[in-house]
C-alpha cells in the first residue's frame, strides 16, 4: 500500500507508521505539528516521507497527492488544543478533512479512513452508545469533527470513520493515565471526575485497522471499544497498585464539569457482526502496558522506534 496520513506525528498516526512501515508499505505524513512531534517521524527513514504543512493548505494538500500517488488515506489530523479557538478548529476539522476527502476522490483512492470523537454523541440517551444514537455534540472540537465527518462521508472514495474509544499506547501524553502516573510518582495529590470510560489498547485498535484497511471490507461509521466502561477512579487503582503506592487518605471524587459527559462507552456490536472485530486485551492489561511503556520511556509524546541510518545523524 502507498498510505498518506494525515496528523501522522500524533499518537495514533505515529504508531501506525511504525506498523506498516515494517510490512514494506509505503508512507506520506502531512502534520503541521502544532500536536504531533516532529522527532517521532524523523527524517532519513526508507519508505516514510514527511511534509510539513497543514490540510487547512489546499494547494499543498493536491501537491502531496498528485507526487505521492497514494492507494490508501488515513485522515488522523485534528485540531482540539483550545477549546475557544472555534475558528481553528472549524478550519482543521472541517474544511480540512472537505480537502483531504476531495483530494481523495480526485486521485481515486482506494479506502479513506476517518477517526472520529466520541464526543459527536454529546451527552447519550443510552450506555453503551450505539452508532445509531443520535449525533449531538456541544464542544466546539466535537461539533467541528463531527461536521467534518459528516463530509468526508459524503466522498465517492470508499470510506470509513473509527468512532474511538480512548485508546492507550506509546507515546499517550493525555488523560488520566498519564497523569495519575506522574503525580503519584512524584508524589503529588490526585483528585479524579465521577465520569467512565471505555479503554482499549494499542493492539486492539490495530486489529481494527487492519480489518478496515482491506478494500473488500465494508464501508461507513463504526464504534471501536471494548463495550466496557470504566469510573476514573477505577483508573486511579490500576495505577495505584502497579506503582504500589500507600495512600494516606481517600482520593476526591469530584462531579463532572459543565463541559464533560458523565459516562461514554460505545457499543462496538456491529463492529463485531459486520468487520468480524473485537476487543481482546482486558482492563487491567491494557493500564499496565502503558504504564510498563512510560516507566521504559517515560511520559512524553517524543519517543519513537522509527531510527534514521547512521549517516542521517551524523
Amino acid at each position: 500500500m502507498r498510505i498518506l496520513i494525515t496528523g501522522g506525528a500524533g499518537c495514533l498516526g505515529s504508531n501506525l507508521i511504525e506498523r506498516y512501515l515494517p510490512q514494506g508499505h509505503e508512507i506520506l505524513v502531512i502534520d503541521n505539528f502544532a500536536t504531533g512531534q516532529r522527532a517521532v517521524v524523523p527524517d532519513g527513514v526508507d519508505g516514510l516521507s514527511v511534509v510539513e504543512g497543514s490540510i487547512v493548505d489546499d494547494a499543498l494538500v493536491r501537491k502531496c497527492f498528485a507526487d505521492f500517488e497514494p492507494t490508501h488515506v488515513i485522515h488522523s489530523a485534528a485540531a482540539y488544543k483550545d477549546p475557544d479557538d472555534w475558528g481553528e478548529d472549524a478550519a482543521t476539522n472541517v474544511t480540512g478533512s472537505i480537502i483531504v476527502a476531495r483530494a481523495a476522490e480526485d486521485a481515486g483512492v482506494s479506502r479513506l479512513i476517518n477517526f472520529q470523537t466520541a464526543l459527536t454523541y454529546g451527552r447519550p440517551d443510552q450506555v453503551p452508545i450505539p452508532e445509531t444514537a443520535p449525533s449531538r455534540p456541544f464542544t466546539s472540537y466535537g461539533i467541528s469533527k463531527t461536521a467534518g465527518e459528516e463530509f468526508m462521508m459524503m466522498s465517492t472514495v470508499p470510506t470509513v470513520s473509527l468512532r474511538l474509544a480512548n485508546i492507550s499506547g506509546p507515546r499517550l501524553a493525555i488523560g488520566p493515565i498519564p497523569t495519575f502516573y506522574t503525580r503519584l510518582k512524584e508524589g503529588k495529590s490526585c483528585f479524579c471526575s465521577d465520569t467512565k470510560r471505555d479503554f482499549l489498547d494499542m493492539e486492539d485498535f490495530f486489529s481494527v485497522m487492519d480489518a478496515v484497511m482491506q478494500e473488500d471490507a465494508p464501508t461507513g461509521v463504526f464504534n471501536v471499544s471494548t463495550g466496557e466502561g470504566k469510573s476514573i477512579k477505577d483508573v486511579f487503582d490500576a495505577v495505584v497498585t502497579y506503582l504500589g503506592v500507600e495512600l494516606e487518605g481517600e482520593v476526591p471524587i469530584v462531579p463532572p464539569g459543565d463541559d464533560d459527559v458523565p459516562e461514554v462507552v460505545l457499543d462496538a456490536g456491529k463492529s463485531e457482526r459486520e468487520l468480524g472485530w473485537t476487543a481482546k486485551i482486558g482492563f487491567e492489561e491494557t493500564i499496565n502496558r502503558m504504564l510498563a511503556w512510560y516507566d521504559a520511556h517515560g511520559v512524553s509524546a517524543v519517543y519513537s522506534h522509527l531510527k534514521a541510518p547512521d549517516a542521517a545523524k551524523a
